[in-house]
């Protein structure tokens, strides 16, 4: 049982878990459009998933106590080392111009990560309000745009309204995180729950998932992607108005980053 528990840890911290959910959102779109798994870009932004991630939450942590870090750490060091590689080599498999694409958002990933604003002492993250935007942009750039430029895909009207409805959806899957992280942020730092309050991010929340809803319906008329979505659909509602200041350690680290996997399974 132990031995689980520290398996399960590391899989959320290794930021595996968070990588999967990306993924799956990936041969979501794919699914939508009618493409083949792109197993080399999709391994790359599997492996760039988790060492973007692991270096926005430890790139911080090490450079303060890079004597006295503990195993685990640096076994998830040594875990994104090799996740780098990977990448790297994924990345080699790839077009030119897919590449080209995917530096605007790689670039804002480390932006938002390392300090360049206000004397250099700030990044994206610690600025009120634009972290949300930055994380669900790249999100949605990643598992919409690339896939899609990856296969010579022209950015169309249907495209647009899947890039704005993967937008509110990752928004929207945020927003447990930051409820949970209200008692943690910064006092400067004004997340939406801190802003207006831990019900009026519920309520908004509902009602960007009302309006991705509705762009689901513009987007396809098929059963067969619209039943998954609605299952989806209820699961993120559900999940987001049991959200809490006080929630389970896995609440929103596991089981809210699992929606999208298993939306992509019920597809």
């Amino acid at each position: 049982m132990k031995f689980l528990k520290i398996a399960l840890n590391f899989y959320i911290n290794a930021s595996i878990h968070v990588a999967i959910a990306v993924y799956a959102l990936v041969r979501v779109t794919e699914y939508y459009f009618g493409l083949s798994n792109n197993e080399y870009l999709n391994a790359f932004i599997f492996f760039g998933t988790i060492t973007g991630y692991n270096f926005v939450k430890y790139a911080g942590v090490a450079k303060l106590h890079h004597r006295s870090l503990t195993n685990n750490l640096k076994i998830i060091q040594l875990f994104s080392l090799v996740s780098f590689f990977a990448m790297c080599y994924y990345g080699l498999q790839i077009s030119l111009s897919t590449l080209v694409f995917i530096l605007p958002f790689a670039g804002l990933t480390f932006l938002y990560a390392v300090p360049f604003l206000s004397g250099f002492d700030k990044s994206l993250r610690e600025v009120s309000f634009l972290k949300i935007l930055v994380v669900a942009f790249v999100w949605s750039g990643f598992t919409v745009l690339i896939p899609l430029v990856a296969v010579g895909k022209e950015i169309s009207l249907n495209i647009s309204l899947h890039l704005l409805q993967r937008f509110l959806i990752v928004v929207v899957l945020i927003l447990p995180f930051d409820i949970r992280d209200v008692k943690y942020d910064a006092i400067n730092l004004q997340t939406i729950p801190k802003k207006i309050g831990e019900q009026r991010t519920k309520r908004l929340g509902v009602l960007l998932m009302v309006f991705s809803l509705i762009l689901e319906y513009l987007i396809s008329s098929e059963l067969s992607v619209k039943f998954p979505f609605m299952m989806f659909f209820f699961l993120v509602i559900v999940f987001l108005m049991r959200s809490k200041t006080d929630q389970s350690k896995y609440f929103s680290s596991f089981w809210v980053e699992l929606l999208p996997i298993i939306w992509w399974i019920l597809l």
